[in-house]
């Protein structure tokens, strides 16, 4: 967490946030405070008075004076009306598989807070304040990641939320695992009690799914600009046809993303000012292709925002409170099919990524096709090259990444379940979705990492043979080639690479470079 003094304050229920809010929010850089505006106080002050006048009036409301879900029809009688939310949280904790990290926690607080103060799920000031207070506490429930169809929303993993609220789950603080009642009682923290409606709403919703999305979109669209600037360097070290990227070529083909690309490729090569022809008339499709392959995930991505956005400031509870107008609404805004899409779509066009980084690092290594390279790059004594295999492992674990990550391309929104004895009988897996879309993306970074590793070696070797003038290249693509060569030394004998690999994909998910700003 950085210093407090540093954050900027994000503000819920004042207007629609942003995936980069989100992603803010869960890397530490922003706190919550809840918004003083009059419509948004006066919003939740009603939806209170609202479900409390029709407590009073023994109103059926669903979740409220029901039984959830199949269950439905069977009424709750009013004594035991208070304790119902609290069973709902009891029952959902079975969730299994890893649990969510702190980051990703803290994006699924923000998440579900921010659908609250929409207005529209009849919670009370209690619980939004608690909601902020665990962030701005750094207070992360700790979330098993499996057990979510994604409708009735994120039901089980949510339920580690309410849980957590009332002081009956544990939580990640101070770099521990703890009870979370233990740490509400540390900071002076009161535990929650629910209300009648606030279990279903802080659970019957999709924020684990819009939390991911919103991470993993952020995560995608640094890939584009990192796979275009491994395109960069891999033409440059396979001595390839800068025309292939041509302002007047791409002109006629005018998908906006892919002549962005081209024209970052085209900055990075000085291609107006040093124009490279090959020994090729045509490169691989894997070089000469590139802006046609990123392109596609440039171009989605407008829309994959519009989907994640809508999702994010949406009201997705049920049923809807309208404590103003005085209506109870019941329907399926806990659906999550727009996400699920969205997720579906995105690991589709980032796996292609990385199946485009393992065909360049193929090439780079093989000397069949590399232009003259030394075979796996490896860059020693040629006496000792009976000895040494260089990148040869390296290129074949890029493969194997990139297998993975196509074969999680299947779209889980298509693997619809009936349950919940056939009452959710058509489900969106958006939550599925959006797990498979961030491991997608992690197997790509590492394909990015490896082939990023080769290229800088394949540019170092031609630099040291004066096939290459490095002050021929655009300066943002020279100072990321130094910046790699600082820690990744001349791979001359064979050594381990898993700790230059490591080190260089966390450099990707920290977003080190700075790429065409």
């Amino acid at each position: 967490m950085i210093n407090q003094q540093q954050k900027r304050s994000l503000v819920f229920g004042q207007g629609p946030l942003s995936i980069e809010d989100i992603v803010a929010i869960a890397k530490g850089h922003s706190d919550a405070t809840l918004s003083n505006d009059t419509d948004f106080t006066q919003r939740i002050d009603a939806g209170v008075a609202f479900l409390d006048k029709l407590l009073a009036e023994d109103g059926v409301i669903y979740g409220v004076t029901t039984g959830y879900g199949d269950s439905v029809t069977r009424a709750v009688p009013l004594p035991l009306v208070n304790e119902l939310p609290l069973h709902l949280t009891r029952f959902h904790g079975c969730g299994l598989g890893d649990v969510f990290s702190k980051e990703q926690g803290r994006a699924i607080l923000a998440t579900r807070l921010n659908s609250l103060a929409q207005g529209y799920s009849g919670v009370s000031w209690d619980m939004l304040s608690l909601l902020k207070e665990y962030l701005n506490h750094d207070v992360v429930p700790v979330i098993p990641q499996e057990g979510s169809v994604g409708a009735s929303g994120d039901l089980t993993p949510l339920s580690y939320v309410a849980g957590a609220l009332v002081g009956e789950r544990d939580v990640y603080f101070k770099g521990e695992v703890a009870n979370s009642g233990e740490v509400m009682k540390s900071l002076n923290l009161s535990p929650l009690t629910l209300r009648p409606k606030e279990g279903l709403a802080i659970m019957n919703g999709t924020a684990v799914m819009t939390a991911l999305a919103c991470l993993a979109f952020s995560r995608a669209e640094y890939l584009v600009k990192l796979a275009t600037r491994l395109t960069s360097l891999s033409s440059l070290g396979l001595m390839g046809n800068s025309h292939h990227f041509d302002d007047i070529l791409f002109s006629v083909k005018p998908h906006a993303g892919q002549q962005q690309v081209a024209a970052w490729i085209r900055d990075d090569l000085n291609y107006h000012t040093h124009p490279r022809n090959a020994d090729r008339l045509q490169d691989r499709y894997s070089i000469r292709c590139a802006p046609h392959i990123i392109g596609v995930l440039a171009d989605t991505l407008p829309w994959l925002r519009q989907l994640i956005e809508n999702e994010l400031n949406s009201a997705n509870d049920n049923p809807i409170i309208d404590g103003i107008g005085e209506h109870v609404l019941h329907g399926g805004h806990f659906y999550g099919g727009h996400i699920a899409m969205a997720m579906d779509t995105l690991k589709t066009a980032v796996a292609n990524l990385a199946d485009l980084a393992d065909r360049q690092i193929a090439s780079l290594v093989d000397s069949k096709f590399n232009n003259g390279l030394p075979s796996n790059l490896s860059n020693g004594d040629p006496q000792r090259q009976y000895i040494n295999h260089g990148f040869k492992a390296v290129q074949i674990g890029a493969s194997a990444y990139t297998a993975e990550a196509l074969k999680l391309t299947m779209p889980a929104s298509v693997f619809s379940r009936s349950t919940e004895c056939h009452n959710q009988d058509k489900v969106s897996m958006g939550t599925i979705a959006a797990r498979d879309a961030l491991r997608v993306i992690q197997l790509t970074e590492q394909v990015l990492a490896s082939t990023l590793l080769a290229a800088i070696q394949a540019l170092r070797i031609r630099q040291e043979r004066d096939e290459l003038a490095l002050d021929s290249l655009a300066h943002g693509l020279l100072e990321m080639y130094h910046d790699i060569t600082g820690y990744f030394p001349n791979l001359d004998e064979d050594r381990p690479l898993e700790r230059t690999l490591r080190d260089t994909v966390d450099a990707i998910q920290q977003q080190k470079w700075k790429l065409y700003e």
